[in-house]
């Protein structure tokens, strides 16, 4: 397994990011998508450990947490005398909160908000974000639309790299043909419980975008283990979902594998994903993540991890999705 610091181009731009990002959703405090909350203390305390580490990739977005998630990691920034040089911030261009509306005038408007927050001129990739829940694709993709604003903020080099971070892959999909995206972010759709964004993958590697997977623990589930009251994909776990986890558990149990680490590194060994985006609560996840990153995996275990089935539908089609606030 190559080390989870070892840098990885994306796309077709001179930026490279480690292997690892660690997600700002969880700590920005969003117990309807993830089902705790986190107080202001632990999410800066697991910050200022990030941003001390070897892994210095971080993703946020602008509607994380009603912006807390910016406005977190940017104080603690501030409180370290600016960013670390070797910082890579992966921020989200977001629709109106109020009205869903997103044309350019608003793209510019969150962007402005994020770089205010983080007390930044500059981030390392910047995506166009969740257009499945926008007032309109249309407006999105029309002249004087998100995208063509988005486009334009890398010709002015304010991102190195742009990209386009969703969920529904049949959303994603003829954006990700119409447009010269850098990056994608999937998340929960490419994991061992379900491959639903596997075509998607597999286009976007073609066309050299580069993949950034989410959530490989699918919301805390394969981290947690099956007799936890962990999510599966922002929701309760559902008795098909948890009887799933308990065989790739009993493997794991069978050759002495972290549930985790066979998670985090099935993502990881994918040689069409440049980086696994995994949100983390507290400064002690830090650790763990890099040591099941290393964790040595037996062949035979991973043979036996990969017959099993693996559902391909959308994992959020029952979701009753309740904007971040």
């Amino acid at each position: 397994m190559p080390s989870a610091t070892a840098s990885v181009k994306v796309g077709q731009t001179a930026l490279s990011v480690p292997r690892l990002c660690f997600g700002c959703a969880p700590l920005s405090s969003m117990p309807e998508s993830f089902g705790f909350t986190v107080e202001e203390q632990q999410a800066k305390d697991t910050l200022r450990a990030i941003l001390t580490g070897p892994v210095k990739f971080l993703d946020t977005s602008r509607n994380y947490g009603g912006g807390r998630a910016e406005k977190w990691l940017g104080e603690v920034l501030r409180d370290l005398g600016g960013a670390p040089k070797d910082l890579i911030i992966s921020t989200k261009l977001d629709r109106d909160p109020d009205t869903n509306r997103f044309d350019a005038r608003r793209a510019r408007k969150s962007l402005e908000e994020s770089l205010k927050a983080l007390g930044v001129d500059h981030v390392g990739i910047l995506h166009l974000h969740d257009p499945e829940h926008s007032a309109s694709i249309d407006e999105i993709t029309a002249k004087g639309g998100a995208m063509e604003e988005l486009f334009k903020m890398k010709e002015e080099g304010i991102a190195n790299a742009v990209g386009l971070a969703a969920g529904k892959v049949d959303v994603m999909m003829p954006l990700l043909r119409n447009y010269d995206f850098d990056a994608l972010i999937t998340h929960n759709r490419f994991s061992l419980l379900n491959r639903n964004a596997e075509a998607m993958i597999d286009f976007a590697h073609k066309k050299g975008i580069a993949v950034l997977n989410a959530a490989p623990y699918s919301s805390g589930v394969l981290a947690q283990g099956s007799a936890s009251s962990a999510r599966h994909a922002y929701q309760d776990v559902s008795p098909e979902i948890r009887g799933q986890v308990q065989k790739i558990e009993a493997i794991c149990a069978k050759y002495s594998v972290p549930l985790g680490a066979m998670a985090l590194q099935f993502s990881m060994r994918d040689p069409r994903v440049t980086s696994t985006i995994l949100g983390i609560s507290k400064p002690g996840r830090i650790q763990q993540t890099l040591d099941w990153a290393q964790f040595a995996i037996p062949d035979q275990a991973w043979s036996e991890i990969m017959a099993l089935p693996a559902t391909t539908d959308d994992p959020e089609s029952t979701r009753d999705y309740q904007p971040p606030a």
